[in-house]
């Protein structure tokens, strides 16, 4: 008799299976980034006195949760909207003076001072992309092998088996006299002796 070994689910993973799991397009991931990114900046302007530490802090798991978020066909987009989304929160703690050339001054002064908190959220979200995107390509290689293809699609093998048989109907030698329209029209004849 064979028993049936039931495998038991780590409690940790049952809680992280509970949070939501959305999938959003390239625009939808940098709008959430973009977003979150400007809403948490407020309120670090109101609670933290623009603290650059705690700001810097919410920016890493809002790129982690970005390049999570986004789509499979989108994972391109996440390294890109991370830093845009970076530039736009910034803007409320960046203390810039009046007018807007103080201003635009303000910003590229805390785009510089903040560069390391940028680099490391930006390095969070390509390397969580990079690992989603090389899973996907072995589970679609894994499938792929699954059904028995060998590695190329039935629309691509087709057309290469159509012109093998036409290389090896052309290749064929044509008797004098012999052949229809077909062999006319593909090989020229020489004319008979008499």
């Amino acid at each position: 008799m064979y028993r049936v070994r039931v495998r038991s689910v780590p409690p940790v993973v049952l809680a992280l299976r509970r949070f939501p799991n959305p999938r959003l397009t390239g625009i939808g991931a940098g709008l959430f980034a973009a977003l979150t990114m400007f809403v948490l900046a407020c309120v670090d302007r109101l609670l933290f006195d623009s603290s650059e530490l705690v700001y810097g802090l919410l920016f890493l798991p809002v790129s982690a949760l970005t390049a999570l978020w986004v789509r499979p066909a989108d994972l391109v987009t996440a390294p890109i909207s991370v830093p845009i989304a970076f530039a736009v929160g910034v803007f409320p703690i960046s203390g810039g003076s009046e007018g807007l050339g103080g201003q635009i001054m303000g910003l590229v002064t805390a785009l510089a001072v903040h560069a390391g908190w940028l680099y490391g959220g930006t390095l969070i979200a390509g390397l969580i992309a990079s690992v989603r995107k090389v899973r996907q390509m072995r589970a679609r290689r894994r499938y792929v092998l699954a059904q028995g293809r060998g590695g190329a699609p039935a629309s691509e093998r087709a057309p290469r088996s159509a012109a093998a048989s036409s290389a090896v109907a052309a290749a064929k030698p044509v008797r004098a006299g012999a052949g229809g329209a077909g062999a006319a029209g593909a090989v020229t004849r020489r004319p008979q002796r008499p």
